[in-house]
């Protein structure tokens, strides 16, 4: 593990354009140690191999290192861990990947290394079907003691969180930007709920915006620290294949979920089981048998699916109003029951996310709510 100096000089090579996670890991090879590096005079940089002149200067900016200590004292005061590749608690599946991060930022409660850890991810237009499914899977998994992982996307992604939060299993989400924000905003109460037993995880530091580019590098992680990726519901391209490519190349199991061949979302899914390169699974059983997973003593016992009414009697405010209004009609818009219930909209989005960790409301597309 490394101290908090040489995590100093870790982190500034970090934050140097061009230096990856690759050459990274030459150079602390080459030098013996992160702040090394840091001691070299540029002419005796210029002679390392894959060190250009642009890239020598940089690492000698005055400013780097000060950047780095910022970032530091930021993590420190926001109770962010910084893992870095040498250290013992970062993910052990992550070391096998040759192009996995050299740092993750990682705030919460998760266990980055427990038995079981599966990805389940897919497309951002998700369908009813495929958020269904998607907890089914979850509520399947759940007495094998599985810790969830996704890119806390909106869709398939969050339904993931969410089953998971549901049904008492940790979950982790990856985020493509750094841990200073929540990306989509949409999604910021379960990643608050999720920090209670899961997590949140990322290579950037903070200030790192969510740009397009970073994404496609943040389902390597997705792919890289988990035993098996399920694909629920995807097109022919975008995220959730680029991640399953990868968990393939990685040689993780995957599986894919099968649906109508007319369904633009199912495509993906399909070409994966054509191409051989994932499992058709049917069953959240399946996923269990092909990896050979027994259940746990130690497995969270899944809550019931179906909600008893009588249980809304037990409900605090704002809860037990919010289900009064939506017992008249379902599926009802969020406006509706905003000026049904007459509630400020932020308490009204955390009570609705509090009946969804019940097992009470569920979404739907378009901004409206039903009862179980």
């Amino acid at each position: 593990m490394l101290s908090k100096e040489e995590l100093k000089y870790l982190v500034a090579l970090g934050m140097i354009p061009g230096i990856g996670g690759v050459l990274t890991r030459f150079l602390v090879s080459y030098a013996g140690s992160p702040q090394q590096i840091f001691k070299m005079p540029v002419g005796k940089l210029l002679k390392v191999p894959k060190i250009g002149e642009k890239t020598a200067k940089a690492i000698h900016a005055s400013d780097t290192l000060g950047k780095a200590e910022q970032e530091l004292e930021w993590c420190e005061s926001n109770g962010i861990d910084i893992l870095s590749y040498l250290d013992e608690r970062y993910p052990k599946r992550l070391t096998h990947c040759n192009d996995g991060p050299i740092l993750l930022y990682s705030k919460g409660k998760a266990a980055l290394n427990p038995d079981r850890m599966i990805s389940i991810i897919g497309t951002r237009h998700a369908t009813d079907h495929g958020k269904q499914v998607t907890e089914q899977i979850v509520e399947g998994l759940a007495p094998y003691g599985v810790t969830i992982v996704s890119g806390l996307a909106l869709g398939i992604d969050v339904a993931a969180h969410k089953a998971a939060l549901k049904f008492g299993l940790p979950t982790i989400g990856v985020l493509g930007h750094g841990l200073d924000t929540i990306y989509p905003w949409q999604n910021k109460s379960v990643a608050q709920k999720m920090l209670e037993s899961g997590g949140l995880l990322s290579e950037y530091p903070a200030g790192t915006t969510p740009d397009r580019n970073n994404f496609p590098q943040r389902n390597r992680i997705v792919a890289g620290m988990c035993d098996a990726t399920i694909v629920v519901e995807s097109a022919i391209s975008g995220g959730a294949m680029i991640t399953a490519e990868m968990a393939f190349a990685y040689n993780r199991d995957v599986f894919a979920v099968p649906g109508r061949w007319q369904d633009e979302y199912a495509k993906g899914c399909h070409k994966l089981i054509r191409e051989n390169k994932a499992q058709l699974i049917a069953s959240p059983d399946e996923v269990a048998e092909a990896m050979g997973w027994k259940v746990t003593e130690e497995s969270p016992t899944p809550r019931p699916s179906v909600i008893q009414t009588t249980l809304f009697q037990s409900l605090e405010e704002p809860e037990s109003t919010i289900v009064s209004c939506m017992i008249q009609g379902q599926p009802i818009e969020l406006d509706k029951i905003h000026y049904l219930c007459n509630l400020p909209m932020s308490t009204l989005s955390s009570a609705l996310l509090s009946l969804e960790f019940k097992g009470i409301v569920t979404s739907l597309p378009g901004k409206r709510f039903s009862l179980v």
